[in-house]
């Protein structure tokens, strides 16, 4: 057992991949949110589009 629990306080890998792994979720996060603004900007422009081409005729 103090073997098991020396190795695992050793490994840094792990830390590491749980390090990048944290990294990956925020940029995922920031992603989705970027998404999410550039997505309401887009439909509403072509919400106004939609409105002046409905009005022209």
């Amino acid at each position: 057992m103090r073997f098991f629990i020396t190795r695992l306080v050793a490994a840094r890998r792990g830390a590491t991949a749980v390090e990048y792994g944290l990294i990956v979720a925020l940029i995922v996060i920031t992603m989705i949110a970027s998404f999410e603004g550039v997505a309401s900007v887009t439909t509403g422009m072509w919400n106004n589009i939609n409105s002046a081409v409905t009005n022209a005729h």
